[in-house]
């Protein structure tokens, strides 16, 4: 059975950071890309960042560019997002994908981003 399990969500100011990890299991997870998708309260699911399976193609939404970085450890089955210089605009709820590239098979359940002073 697949799990896909978020982890770093919750509170941080303006301006600060956050790392969010994934946890996976119950598939080959070499051989899939993953991804980080976000939805905020009354606005569309956005794609946050996508990296192939061997992580040697990365893609980002404009709106995180120079600011999150996406990268995966193959060696034990994480998928992480370090989010800096955060801004209330990221409010979200971050989910971790896998097996896609425009449309993803497994989903994970989310963690809660909130930034706010």
């Amino acid at each position: 059975q697949v799990h896909l399990v978020e982890t770093g969500g919750g509170l941080v100011q303006p301006g600060g950071s956050l790392r969010l990890s994934c946890e996976a299991s119950g598939f080959t997870f070499s051989a899939y890309a993953m991804g980080w998708y976000r939805q905020a309260p009354g606005k569309e699911r956005e794609l946050v960042a996508k990296v192939n399976s061997e992580g040697r193609i990365t893609i980002y939404a404009d709106s995180v560019k120079g600011r999150f970085t996406a990268s995966r450890d193959n060696s034990d089955h994480t998928f992480s997002l370090q989010m800096t210089s955060l801004k209330p605009d990221d409010t979200a709820v971050y989910f971790c994908v896998a097996n896609g590239w425009e449309n993803w098979i497994y989903w994970g359940q989310g963690t809660q981003v909130t930034v706010s002073s």
